[in-house]
């Protein structure tokens, strides 16, 4: 077998690019869904943010704008405490912040997999590589027992994204000068 640069793998240098590849769409996948996450959580802070704001402030204004209105504008302001206590229970913003954070410690992790795999292994000594490897599968393992587990929604987009070259390079993809040679 032969790496990506096309030199010959002995079986052991083999069995560690293997591994870092794995390493790597581990990485790619959970980042696609962790960030597909932190975009629900958003979502999901605005949908509850703004109206518990808006019942607020119009139950404000009602209330002084005429005595009669009372009744209204204790509605809204029940309404409004409503939306806010939601929001505070659910705390979409510190699990869109999680989540976007885990997500960006995937991205570290995959690249790292990817660099030592295309860079390192060829030329380094058998036991750094291998270092390096055990390394990595430490921060990856570390990482999920850290993150929230995504929801089925955003399992499905971030895959989707990956499917759809969320995740390539243009420098990965053959050039026009490559193909005619």
């Amino acid at each position: 077998m032969k790496d990506d640069s096309g030199a010959e793998l002995s079986g052991r240098r083999r069995a560690i690019a293997d591994e870092l590849r794995r390493l790597e769409e581990s990485a790619m996948y959970s980042a696609q869904i962790q960030f597909e996450a932190a975009k629900q959580w958003r979502g999901m802070n605005l949908v509850l943010g703004l109206p518990a704001s808006v019942l607020a402030a119009v139950a404000g204004a009602t209330a002084l704008a005429d005595a009669t209105n009372q009744l209204v504008a204790g509605i809204l302001a029940l309404m409004s405490a409503a939306f806010g206590a939601i929001l505070t229970t659910v705390n979409a913003a510190h699990r869109m912040n999680q989540a976007s954070a885990a997500a960006n410690a995937y991205l570290e992790i995959q690249t790292a997999a990817r660099q030592a795999r295309l860079i390192d292994l060829p030329g380094q000594d058998i036991d750094e590589i291998r270092a390096t490897l055990a390394e990595l599968t430490a921060r990856r393992d570390e990482q999920n027992k850290t993150v929230e587990p995504p929801n089925r929604r955003a399992y499905k987009r971030g895959s989707k994204n990956i499917e759809d070259g969320g995740q390539s390079y243009e420098v990965d993809s053959p050039s026009e000068s490559d193909r005619n040679e």
